[in-house]
């Protein structure tokens, strides 16, 4: 029942923010719609918790730099976004460029100034993308969120980390922080069949630049499923071998 309650207020809610959105397009600061839209994304975990049963623990704040860093995270649910995005004022966000199809969600990603990547580009023409992005991004000091493996991942299940995330933490120039999570054993991935409980987001100790690419690489990863993986209940399954 909980679940079939929430998705009705999930579309609701989301209906009501996309096409509430549209005034602020025409606004020439983004910094409106980031505040709707900080609105729409604690509205969500305000309906996850009170509808949903899902209660959020977040830990480990105290590792976020005070100015710009990218915050590289484990990404298990839909939920994910909701989360970070409901914790951050003016976030830039790294996507594919499969969700600019949508009717204004192409629009409202432009206005926030997300990092959209092309996913049909060849290596070149992504990495001159993602320097501009990179360029502005600085110039506001803003904090990015990546999702490092590009996919979403089951529980206790993980895809091969992209190196693009290593190209931006030597672009910036700043911190990356780590974060786990276990928040897909309430909302596995895209389901709308959700399980009451407590899940947890944790924020781990800040990677500084300066490391070479496979360093950072090894311990990105390290630090993300060996604490994504130990905040799973023991006998939950998990695959030794990486998906594609």
């Amino acid at each position: 029942m909980r679940s079939i309650l929430f998705q009705g207020a999930y579309w609701l809610t989301s209906v009501f923010f996309t096409v509430g959105s549209i005034p602020f397009l025409l606004i020439p600061s983004r910094k409106p719609l980031m505040l709707w839209i900080l609105a729409y994304t604690r509205t969500m975990c305000f309906l996850m918790e009170h509808v949903a049963g899902i209660t959020l623990e977040v830990k480990g704040k105290e590792n976020l730099p005070a100015g710009p860093c990218i915050i590289a995270a484990k990404h298990q649910s839909w939920g994910d976004g909701f989360f970070m995005f409901s914790q951050f004022y003016d976030l830039a966000f790294v996507t594919g460029d499969h969700l600019e199809k949508f009717p204004i969600i192409g629009s409202v990603l432009r206005k926030m100034g997300s990092i959209v990547v092309d996913n049909c580009g060849g290596a070149s023409s992504r990495k001159n993308l993602l320097a501009k992005a990179m360029e502005k991004a600085r110039k506001d000091g803003r904090r990015i969120l990546i999702y490092p493996e590009g996919h979403l991942s089951a529980v206790g299940e993980k895809h091969r980390y992209r190196k693009g995330v290593f190209y931006m933490y030597k672009e910036y120039g700043c911190p990356v922080v780590p974060v786990a999570t276990n928040l897909g054993l309430c909302w596995p991935q895209q389901s709308m069949n959700l399980k009451q409980g407590t899940a947890t987001i944790e924020f781990l100790p800040a990677i500084m630049p300066g490391m070479d690419k496979s360093g950072f690489m090894r311990l990105l990863e390290d630090e993300i499923e060996t604490k994504s993986i130990n905040m799973l209940p023991n006998g939950t399954p998990v695959m030794a071998k990486e998906t594609a």
